[in-house]
């Protein structure tokens, strides 16, 4: 299993997902004061990271069948995608004032916003080594068989 750089990948993709699941969104200073926001608190942030941890979890655990790992590391990267435009939605709708009662409140962002991307960008490595692989193994079945014909 940890023979592969692709289950590498995939390992660190996932772990940065359950640091998310703890972590701070952001903290909102307004005159009152500062309150942290966490991820799990909203629900499509919520839904988001529970969705891609467990295509990630899946894609990790499903190395025996590669087509299996590779379709579903690329299904959690187009999420953690998806995840990284709805972040940035939100941090839009925040300094626009959009739907905020409170217009001289701030909201400073994280660094874990950039997570989904980081962890995108790992599955969809993984995804391509692991294409790579299969690809490799298809073509030294083909050429012993064609070895056995002779």
């Amino acid at each position: 299993m940890w023979q592969r750089i692709q289950t590498l990948y995939l390992a660190i993709a996932t772990v940065l997902i359950v640091v998310m699941l703890g972590s701070n969104v952001g903290t909102i200073i307004s005159g009152e004061g500062t309150e942290s926001v966490k991820y799990y608190e909203k629900m499509s942030y919520l839904i988001f990271l529970i969705m891609t941890l467990m295509a990630n979890a899946i894609a990790l655990f499903s190395f025996k069948a590669r087509m299996l790992q590779m379709r579903v590391a690329m299904l959690s990267a187009i999420l953690l995608v998806f995840f990284q435009i709805w972040l940035g939605v939100g941090f839009a709708r925040f300094q626009l004032g959009i739907g905020m009662e409170d217009s001289g409140a701030k909201m400073i962002f994280s660094f874990t916003a950039i997570f989904p991307i980081i962890a995108a960008i790992l599955d969809m490595l993984a995804a391509r080594n692991i294409a790579l692989d299969e690809a490799m193994v298809q073509s030294a079945y083909r050429l012993r068989k064609s070895k056995h014909r002779k």
